[in-house]
């Protein structure tokens, strides 16, 4: 008899809530990184903007802080080769102020007007080739240099020769100016995914 009322005493255990593994997660920046500043160790900051759930319940209310750091930063090239920002997310705060470790991988972004895209599984953000631009100042400063040079000759070997200085003018602003940075601003929102699962409480 005993027994029985102390095992009615003692309390139910109480499963752990966490993260199911596969769970998604978006994030919206707090600050803004680019780059053109970023270095290796920087901190990231960034909010849950939606809350995370499961088994229909909240474990991760919106608006809980997530801390990330800046792993690789590399400029873009003025001849070739883009522009590539690496961050990890390490931590998130819940409102009981206990710091969870975890690693989601970054999946997507959402950085409207430009680019930028998640390369697959490596947490590695990437700036789309800058061609088109490229092409459209070589365009514009081979369109302008004949102009000139047909006026100025009044023929069209004047029309050739302006074209051709044109286009080396626009071929040499290409090759003297950096492509696009990564910039990722505050507010920008990206999508992550656990691997495995966190415990939280």
């Amino acid at each position: 008899m005993r027994l029985t009322v102390i095992a009615l005493l003692l309390p139910l255990a109480v499963p752990a809530a966490e993260i199911p593994k596969g769970s998604h997660a978006l994030l919206k920046m707090v600050n803004s990184v680019s780059t053109r500043t970023a270095q290796e160790g920087d901190f990231v900051y960034l909010r849950t903007a939606t809350p995370i759930v499961a088994d229909g319940k909240v474990v991760v209310p919106e608006g809980s802080y997530v801390q990330g750091v800046v792993t690789h930063s590399k400029r873009p090239g003025r001849v070739s080769g883009t522009a590539e920002l690496s961050i990890r997310i390490e931590t998130l705060t819940l409102a009981s102020g206990k710091v969870v470790q975890m690693t989601p991988t970054l999946r997507s972004l959402d950085s409207e007007g430009t680019d930028q895209k998640v390369k697959s599984n490596e947490n590695e953000i990437k700036q789309g080739a800058s061609k088109g631009t490229d092409a459209t100042t070589i365009a514009t400063t081979t369109g302008a240099g004949a102009a000139i040079g047909g006026l100025a000759d009044h023929s069209w070997k004047g029309a050739g020769i302006g074209a051709g200085v044109g286009a080396g003018v626009g071929l040499a602003t290409v090759l003297l100016t950096r492509g696009r940075e990564v910039d990722l601003k505050q507010g920008t929102t990206i999508d992550v995914i656990f691997d495995r699962a966190v415990p939280v409480d």
